[in-house]
């Protein structure tokens, strides 16, 4: 490799940068319609997961999770754009830390396994991808979050994602079929 294709590797395009603007972007504005804070945990229920897992499945590992901090960053300086007009460190001091702080690896596990079924992108693990980044690495870190910010027990802050579940699988099911159809058109969106 030469010297000009190998720092590209490491840095960002103009056009790199514009897509993680603008699926930071996305994020925010899934925070509009607000927030819906169900059962006893105090987490609230919004659409901007349905952001991250769309920035792991489309852009890929390194553009999607760089999305997710862009607007992560955002918030921790004091922008409100979390949903309900929350900033990142009013998050953070809450029971919601670990579900935004799983955000991260969310995308990055997404982006990183969309990567390796691509160019076809088949539906089937698309769901899969996308569940297990989008359920299982968010709730691990979300049920953490909740054990250091709240006074559940272990059992209580497990059961507490049976919430999320319903509204989390239908985010799965159209983060899947959206990444598809971009892949399908725009080969090669993802990744380097």
């Amino acid at each position: 490799m030469d010297g000009v294709e190998n720092s590209r590797r490491v840095g960002f395009t103009g056009r790199d940068m514009a897509q993680v603007a603008v699926f930071a972007a996305l994020i925010a504005a899934l925070g509009l319609p607000g927030a819906i804070t169900v059962g006893f945990s105090g987490v609230p229920i919004t659409l901007q997961t349905l952001g991250v897992l769309l920035a792991g499945a489309v852009l890929g590992a390194r553009k999607g999770t760089a999305a997710v901090v862009v607007f992560i960053a955002l918030t921790i300086i004091g922008l409100p754009l979390l949903s309900g007009g929350r900033t990142g460190l009013t998050a953070l001091a809450g029971p919601s830390a670990g579900y935004l702080i799983g955000w991260i690896p969310a995308a990055l596990v997404i982006g990183v396994l969309t990567e390796r079924i691509l160019p076809r992108y088949p539906v089937a693990l698309g769901l899969l991808i996308n569940a297990f980044g989008g359920l299982v690495v968010i709730y691990l870190l979300g049920t953490a979050g909740l054990l250091l910010r709240t006074d559940l027990g272990v059992r209580e802050a497990i059961t507490a994602n049976g919430a999320f579940i319903p509204g989390d699988l239908a985010k799965v099911v159209v983060a899947t079929v959206v990444a598809k159809g971009v892949h399908r058109a725009y080969p090669g969106v993802a990744g380097a």
